[in-house]
């Protein structure tokens, strides 16, 4: 009976030493802290790019791994000089304390060690969650006692050091050691000072007693001893102590850097906000650039803010891995300033053209060199303009791009057709474009959608990628990032899983009529900056003066810039040409334009063009020239503009071939122009030569085109004119062009005679809504019929 009763007892102990073992292993709390961390923004580097306070309202940065030596060096000296050798409960600490506080009669030494003051903060954080308050009692000692041996178990000493330094308070509401070094000194932890890592050490042991602000005197006492004490154990010399006992107090708390505050608060939007804000922030910014960026842009915008244009944005990419460098989303302004500018829709103004004439080059549709019309045009009630309010007759493609003219873009548009175009645009990535197609119309491409300049950046940069990796059959355009990501090589092209929407070929095509093509006006000044460091570029300004753009593309760059007002108020001065691309340059002279697209010979093909048109050349051209194409676009019709002509011996008439003369004719090759983009093609170009007139009749078999070109009404038009302010009907303006310059041509609307036009041929009227018929004939009988229709109300088309 008593061995079975002895078993039992044993067992008994065996069983509760065993559950005290249990209950030691999980008493840890899992985490050991779980307060609610400040988002803080940090560079590529590690930089510091900007914070927000905790929701709880505390300045708490998210611990670190690591704790700067000199602050832990002071920390230990001061708090728990044998912490390197306790086991989480210091003996010795612990006696001195007692015999201290019992020859003083109360309290002055708590014996507690940096583990124990661990615990001691872990479940204060804990309490003050859960809405209790903190407990100071012997058994809370004893429990504190437990868990900080349980958690050396746990953790390295380095481990626990980095925890109570993240998580102890630095005065005010200022929680941890890296968010105090910037608050009292505006510095990482990892660049204080031997006199500053001194000042935080002694900080925790009384953060409401010893504040920067207040009792100055006792806060550098503090100080002062702690350094004294250092330099008596050998940590640091005689002239460090000196040095660092001359040093200054910190005085009021310093503001946080603040260099990224609108992709700052995009993330912690995108993250849900509040208790769900991440804490920890990587990104791939660069805080020198930013900065960098950052003067340089509200430098201008207070040259800009003269003119009443107060907002500003811009975007830096690598172009090669997508990866953001600089984030400006708005610069510093009395309007409108916290509004990310990055990520707004805005009109789109001219910059979407590149898009769509590598599309054409693809297509067989154009060549870099063969010619578009840029005539007066009208299709119904749209009726474009160029910026420059002229017209050249007919243009190369490419010109007309670097032009950014504006009607051989809404021609080439309508060829290509909208819906075709929109579905590109939506597959590259840009989101915005959410109206069914039909609402969009020809505007589309002069700036009647909204687009962000995150979208545009990361197409531009999408088309600089399809030419850099020719071999790449995915495409190349995706989302720009500003997240760390296992980003490729730049020599290996990323996979996206989609086809590529541009061939290599017409992407460098187009980066090259980008940076190399002749500028307008006040364009033209920065052409050689441009062409010098070859960087291909592209402005836009939308209606109404509202939003300017400037992007620009290099091998290693892509920066995207965006000037006007958040408020959408027009300015005269907010041209692109002025505003967003004299900041462009100066953003790719700070950071450097690099090199230029390599040349994707295998993506290139040889055509053999007419040198006058730029069309494949035909038996008729006269002059040939060279020119190139994506190696797998359709061949394009040849040159419809030369023919061959048959003249009288002086060459200053067209002779009739007729049958038996023997009279000497001359036959010649001939550029002939249609009439209308002939009338405005020999004004801007001196060596054009006109088709001689003809002897008499027309030769058979060989009829020369019509000598009057009408340019609006377009046949089959619906078009409505609004009623004027004195309630008059509105007014249209027909106009058209005669090759002869000295011709009359007699306008007729129906059976009614409106008169005559010499020299320039416009003519107004005012139809009623019905069909109409509009007939034009000039001298010789040569006659052109257009029919079109006037509308009651606008929604009746």
């Amino acid at each position: 009976m008593k061995r079975a009763r002895s078993r039992f007892r044993r067992c008994l102990y065996i069983a509760g030493f065993g559950t005290l073992l249990l209950i030691f292993a999980l008493s840890l709390p899992d985490p050991l802290f779980s307060p609610p961390y400040s988002p803080v923004l940090y560079g590529r580097k590690g930089e510091l790019l900007g914070a927000r306070v905790a929701p709880d309202g505390q300045w708490r940065f998210p611990p670190g791994p690591q704790v700067n030596s000199r602050f832990a060096a002071a920390l230990l000296e001061y708090e728990d000089r044998r912490f390197r050798y306790h086991p989480g409960v210091d003996p010795i600490a612990v006696f001195r304390a007692f015999f201290q506080n019992l020859g003083a009669g109360r309290v002055v030494s708590g014996g507690s060690t940096l583990t124990m003051q661990t615990i001691r903060l872990s479940r204060q954080s804990s309490r003050r969650e859960a809405g209790l308050p903190a407990r100071r009692t012997l058994l809370e000692k004893a429990v504190e006692a437990v868990l900080a041996l349980r958690l050396e178990i746990a953790l390295s000493k380095d481990e626990i050091l980095a925890l109570y330094a993240s998580h102890a308070p630095f005065g005010g509401n200022v929680v941890g050691l890296e968010a105090a070094s910037w608050r009292w000194f505006g510095r990482s932890a990892e660049d204080l000072s031997w006199a500053e890592a001194a000042t935080l050490a002694v900080l925790p042991n009384s953060p409401s007693l010893v504040h920067p602000g207040r009792n100055r005197d006792l806060l550098r006492e503090k100080r002062d001893a702690l350094l004294g004490r250092l330099f008596s154990r050998g940590v640091i010399g005689e002239e460090t102590l000196l040095l660092a006992r001359a040093e200054a107090l910190p005085a009021e708390p310093l503001p946080l850097p603040q260099l990224a505050p609108h992709l700052l608060s995009r993330i912690i939007g995108e993250q849900g906000g509040g208790q769900n804000a991440p804490s920890r922030i990587d990104t791939t910014l660069d805080g020198a650039m930013q900065e960098q960026a950052g003067r340089v842009m509200n430098r201008w915008a207070g040259h800009f803010a003269e003119n009443g244009i107060m907002n500003g944005a811009c975007l830096v990419m690598d172009t090669q891995s997508g990866e953001v460098r600089v984030y400006i989303g708005n610069v510093h302004s009395p309007e409108a300033a916290d509004v990310d500018i990055i990520t707004s829709p805005r009109s789109s103004g001219s910059i979407l053209k590149p898009f769509l004439f590598a599309a054409m080059l693809d297509s067989g549709d154009i060549l870099p060199v063969s010619l578009v019309s840029d005539i007066p045009t009208r299709v119904g009630s749209y009726s474009p303009e160029n910026i420059s309010r002229s017209y050249l007759g007919a243009v190369p493609a490419a010109s007309a791009l670097a032009r950014s003219l504006n009607i051989p873009a809404v021609r080439s548009l309508r060829r290509y057709g909208v819906s075709r175009f929109a579905r590109l645009l939506r597959a590259l990535g840009a989101d915005t474009l959410f109206r069914p197609d039909d609402e969009y119309g020809l505007p589309l491409i002069l700036g009647g959608a909204e687009v962000t300049l995150w979208d545009m950046a990361g197409l531009y940069a999408g088309l600089a990628r399809t030419s850099i990796f020719p071999f790449a059959r995915e495409s190349q355009f995706f989302p720009a990032a500003f997240y760390p990501q296992s980003s490729p090589a730049p020599a290996d092209a990323p996979e996206t899983g989609q086809p590529r929407p541009y061939s290599p070929g017409a992407a460098w095509l187009t980066l090259e009529a980008l940076a190399f093509g002749t500028r307008p006006g006040e364009e033209a000044a920065w052409q050689d900056y441009a062409s010098s460091r070859r960087i291909a570029w592209k402005t836009g300004t939308s209606f109404g003066f509202r939003d300017a753009w400037a992007i620009g593309v290099t091998l290693r760059w892509t920066i995207a810039v965006w000037i006007g007002n958040a408020s959408g108020e027009g300015r005269p001065e907010l041209r692109s040409a002025v505003t967003a691309s004299p900041v462009l340059f100066e953003l790719f002279s700070a950071f450097g334009a690099g090199e230029w697209f390599p040349r994707p010979e295998t993506e290139l093909r040889a055509v053999e063009v007419c040198a006058a048109s730029g069309f494949p050349a035909g038996p008729d051209c006269e002059k040939l020239a060279s020119a190139e194409a994506p190696r797998s676009s359709p061949a394009l019709p040849p040159c419809p503009y030369c023919r061959t002509v048959t003249l009288s011996e002086a060459g200053d008439r067209q002779a009739l071939a007729e049958a038996g003369s023997s009279r000497p004719l001359v036959q010649r090759k001939w550029f002939v122009l249609p009439p209308a983009e002939e009338w405005y093609y020999r004004r801007w170009n001196l060596d054009y030569r006109p088709l001689p007139p003809p002897e008499t009749a027309e030769s058979p078999g060989t009829p020369a085109p019509a000598p009057i070109a009408l340019f609006n009404p377009e046949e089959g038009s619906q078009i409505y004119v609004p009623i004027e302010l004195d309630g008059n009907p509105g007014r249209v303006l027909f106009t058209a062009a005669h090759r002869e310059n000295a011709a009359r041509v007699y306008w007729h609307l129906d059976e009614t005679y409106l008169g005559y036009t010499e020299i320039f041929h416009e003519m107004e009227s005012r139809p009623s809504p019905g069909p109409h018929t509009l007939t034009l004939v000039d001298m010789a009988g040569n006659t052109v019929t257009r029919r079109f229709e006037i509308l009651a109300r606008p929604d009746d088309a």
